[in-house]
């Protein structure tokens, strides 16, 4: 089987950039949507799907009407939870426990939010229900990173090295299967 190819789309940027933006639905700004829609130009896809989040979603309607594909969305794209987080900046956060999170999110996720392993589950389960054939996906960073973990094996520390700035389109071919894989076929930022 020769696989499929996922493209990953992370959300332009939104309103308010610079903040930890989770589960809390922030609108994009109309710059970040048509980022978005630069960036899909010319993907050739068959399927659009996109986070349930309107920074996402909002980018997902607008890469729709310019391709003429319909667009689906799938709260398993979904940012990362940072709990009592979400939505503050990284400045307004006291400092060792950001430092505990990034060095280990599994053992110290946000106060309230999601771990690491329950955000690479989630997103595994929204590549397991994909058909397999060339897709675009408008979602997070978190997410894109999540992918990367579940389809490629990479840490956590290996998938939060990758810059994924708004905008960044990761595209992948993926071998589905009772143990999905994936290769990095390009990225763009």
């Amino acid at each position: 089987m020769s696989g499929f190819l996922l493209h990953l789309l992370r959300h332009g940027e939104p309103e308010p950039a610079g903040h930890l933006l989770g589960h809390g639905d922030w609108p994009p700004t109309a710059a970040g949507i048509a980022a978005c829609v630069d960036r899909a130009r010319g993907l050739d896809v068959a399927a659009l799907w996109a986070s349930d989040l309107s920074r996402a979603a909002l980018a997902g309607d607008a890469i729709g009407a310019v391709a003429g594909l319909p667009l689906r969305t799938d709260s398993r794209w979904r940012e990362l939870d940072f709990g009592a987080w979400d939505g503050r900046a990284v400045a307004d956060i006291d400092p060792a426990a950001m430092a505990r999170f990034w060095d280990a999110p599994d053992a110290a996720p946000p106060p309230g939010g999601e771990r690491w392993s329950a955000l690479v589950a989630r997103v595994s389960g929204a590549i397991a229900a994909l058909p397999p054939h060339p897709t675009l996906v408008v979602t997070h960073g978190g997410a894109m990173r999540a992918a990367l973990a579940a389809l490629c094996g990479f840490s956590a520390a290996q998938a939060w090295a990758f810059d994924l700035p708004y905008a960044a389109l990761l595209s992948l071919r993926v071998w589905p299967g009772d143990r999905p894989a994936a290769q990095i076929v390009g990225l763009r930022t």
